[in-house]
């Protein structure tokens, strides 16, 4: 027997209003979710909110976006930009290290992180861009063979 799952796509508003209507019918979650085409978990994950809100709970679908997502606290953007308005000649590295000594050599922030920082505050330098162009590299393609 084939272990492989069978694949779900997610459900649309007229699908899930399909399964609650016929679960509401019949009591029955298995012949609601054969009848909406979607497995019993789906049924299971909509059944709090149909419970709560009814059928204009299931319209709308919850984000899936991060809820949490991680940033750098205020604090530590703000010592950041103090660093370096203090000393403008370090770079992103030395200013990691420097908040890493700082903080019993715990790193804080990765210096990748620092320029970040740096650019939504506008104090990371601009790439200077000349009017030269970029040579074109030689393609690593060999030459065919030809007859001799």
């Amino acid at each position: 027997m084939s272990k492989k799952r069978t694949y779900f796509p997610p459900t649309t508003a007229q699908q899930r209003r399909l399964l609650f209507e016929t679960w509401e019918a019949t009591g029955n979650v298995s012949e609601a979710c054969l009848r909406a085409h979607v497995c019993e978990r789906t049924f299971y994950n909509w059944k709090p909110r149909f419970e709560v809100g009814g059928y204009s709970a299931l319209e709308k679908t919850g984000s899936h976006a991060p809820k949490n997502p991680r940033r750098t606290p205020e604090e530590v953007a703000q010592a950041v930009e103090k660093m370096k308005r203090a000393h403008p000649e370090w770079g992103k590295r030395r200013i990691a290290d420097e908040m890493a000594r700082a903080n019993n050599w715990v790193p804080l922030v990765s210096s990748n992180t620092v320029r970040r920082i740096l650019q939504d505050a506008g104090l990371w330098p601009e790439p200077e861009t000349s009017g030269l162009k970029k040579r074109k590299l030689p393609s690593a393609r060999p030459k065919s063979q030809g007859k001799r």
